[in-house]
């Protein structure tokens, strides 16, 4: 990233490489919609081009840097579309997210987690996103959240909690 800070921008494709699979992963999480999560994905990375004079490797690392700015995006992306107060979309919308018990054990697995991460609040998926899908260290989420370290461990703890009953629950359900 200073390569590209200094201008070089072709070095660009080395952190194009590295990460934007894992921010297309992040932001399809969040909206659950495969074409603005590429459309967010890009951005973040013209975002990248355009305000990479403002990373400095003293403030943290540029994974903590590039996925603040990915929060900032999809915040901004709600924003637009005048969904502050409902960010993510209904799960009856997206019956294609609701696991199929038919389906072999892995797969199924799989799903009933998605379902379960789906009926967690908006910011405590954030926070197990970032944690457990995206591997960032409480420290670079604290620094994209603006909040203590230990605030931050607190709060991916409930939400691990939360995420836990509400998966044993379902199963609890469909026995």
């Amino acid at each position: 990233m200073i390569k590209v800070k200094d201008g070089q921008l072709a070095d660009l494709a080395v952190l194009f490489d590295r990460y934007n699979v894992k921010l297309y992963h992040f932001f399809l999480k969040l909206t659950l919609d495969k074409a603005i999560s590429e459309d967010l994905t890009q951005n973040v990375f013209c975002r990248i081009i355009k305000y990479r004079h403002t990373y400095n490797i003293s403030d943290g690392t540029f994974k903590s840097w590039v996925y603040r700015m990915a929060r900032n995006l999809h915040f901004d992306h709600c924003k637009q579309q005048k969904k502050i107060e409902d960010q993510f979309k209904k799960l009856e919308n997206y019956h294609d997210n609701i696991p199929n018990m038919d389906q072999p054990r892995a797969e199924g697995e799989f799903k009933k987690l998605d379902w379960a991460l789906l009926q967690l609040q908006p910011d405590q998926r954030e926070l197990i996103m970032l944690s457990r899908f995206s591997g960032l260290r409480y420290e670079e989420i604290s620094r994209i959240h603006g909040k203590s370290v230990l605030a931050i461990r607190v709060q991916v703890h409930r939400a691990i909690n939360h995420l836990r009953k509400i998966y044993f629950k379902q199963q609890e359900e469909r026995l």
